[in-house]
């Protein structure tokens, strides 16, 4: 019945976009392998395929904007394959009296508290360099099935955001969140002996997030540029984020950098986890970049994180070249002990027919000075073949070595079709 809904506002809407003015997207076809061990000397090889679709079908100031996946696995079916995944499926409408933007169905919402996609309305109205968007939904079903969810009270999002950047160099933005979230119920064995023990049903109550947040640039043009952001958590009556950033270029060529954050954990209200004592943490870090010449620019940072009476420091230190970067890091402190180095390249040959990509990591760490030092290895390579502007091919091979995986071997293949027609309307 719910995805019936769906479908009814598709063909309610056809009309509106018959006969269509334009028609664009891109077709993506994967092929990725892997292989997981399901315990010590037993594993399983995968073979996974993902089919993607984005379809945008245009007529005047009208959208309909879709995007979805078919998976599945050709050695073996993994839970529930095959399946379909729709991420997007919404009707736009843009610029109506010349002020307003309209999205109805499931779309993406972004926010600095919880994004990801939702089914509901979004509309924004622009007016004397001052934006209001509002929206109301709720969540998607699990895998996003082409459904409207069963318990729309206990999974409801909805909120606001006002911007502006109607002062020279300046903007700022206020919003509002809120989403309600309910895990789904299941049953499950408390203990292992399944006859005395038979399996509980666990049900969970919904949490929610009730946000209120604030930001504001500030850019002079002249080398100096600044972001805020500030969360505040309405549950739990408290700061549960204060971001600063910056840059500010001293002389020529020479920027120097500042970063300042304060944290407080993530939690759901009404969720197990509030009943811990979680520990805010304050990041520090302060850093330069001096661009040597045009092609090329080194960067050093110092940052120091502090969770309550503990400390952890960072030190990382590099380049930046038209043929690609290479960085050294190191941790040390409560967080554990680090040594990284870790580089990259890439270009283009041939007009752009092939571009070959490259990137290397070696790391050894160790939580405390007591434990073994661990090594890790990783290796990336990709081959990127574009004969026409609309068709791409991508081959990857991804590479692991450390004590858990030992050697880890992943493979992909993708191919990606891109189209643009433009339909004579009588």
């Amino acid at each position: 019945m719910k995805k019936c809904l769906y479908i009814f506002l598709l063909i309610l809407l056809t009309p509106a976009f018959s006969p269509a003015q334009n028609i664009n997207g891109r077709i993506t076809s994967m092929f990725y392998s892997f292989q997981r061990y399901d315990s010590p000397g037993s594993s399983a090889k995968y073979m996974r395929n993902y089919e993607m679709v984005s379809l945008n079908v245009n007529k005047n100031n009208y959208s309909l904007r879709t995007l979805f996946n078919f998976e599945t696995d050709f050695f073996g079916e993994q839970t529930y394959d095959p399946r379909i995944r729709f991420y997007n499926i919404y009707v736009e409408g843009r610029d109506l009296f010349n002020v307003a933007t309209i999205k109805l169905g499931r779309q993406p919402i972004f926010n600095s508290i919880s994004g990801g996609v939702f089914d509901g309305a979004t509309v924004k109205v622009n007016y004397w360099d001052v934006q209001f968007t509002g929206y109301y939904g709720a969540n998607v079903p699990a895998y996003q099935k082409l459904e409207l969810i069963n318990d729309w009270s206990n999974n409801d999002i909805y909120g606001a955001k006002v911007t502006t950047s109607k002062l020279t160099n300046f903007f700022f933005g206020l919003s509002y969140l809120h989403k309600n979230y309910k895990p789904i119920d299941y049953s499950a064995r408390r203990q292992y002996d399944t006859i005395t023990y038979p399996a509980m049903f666990i049900k969970h109550d919904a949490s929610k997030f009730d946000f209120v947040s604030a930001e504001a640039s500030f850019d002079n043009q002249k080398g100096l540029s600044v972001d805020t952001r500030y969360n505040f958590d309405l549950n739990y009556v408290k700061t549960s984020l204060f971001e600063l950033q910056g840059r500010y270029e001293a002389i020529k060529n020479l920027g120097l950098l500042f970063y300042y954050n304060y944290r407080e954990p993530l939690i759901k209200y009404n969720t197990v986890l509030s009943v811990f004592d979680g520990q805010n943490s304050q990041e520090i870090e302060v850093g330069a970049d001096y661009k040597l010449c045009p092609t090329l620019t080194i960067l050093a940072k110092f940052g120091d994180v502090i969770y309550n009476d503990k400390s952890s420091q960072r030190i990382s230190v590099g380049c930046n070249t038209n043929y690609g970067s290479v960085f050294y890091r190191k941790n040390l402190g409560y967080a554990g002990e680090l040594d990284a180095i870790s580089a990259s390249t890439g270009y283009s040959f041939m007009e752009g027919l092939l571009t070959p990509s490259l990137g290397v990591a070696y790391t050894h760490y160790k939580l405390t000075q007591e434990d073994k030092t661990q090594n890790l290895a990783s290796l990336l390579a990709n081959l990127n073949v574009r004969p026409w502007r609309t068709l791409s091919c991508d081959i990857q091979g991804q590479f692991m070595n450390n004590p858990l995986y030992k050697h880890d071997l992943r493979l992909m293949f993708k191919i990606n079709y891109w189209f643009n027609t433009n339909l004579n309307v009588m």
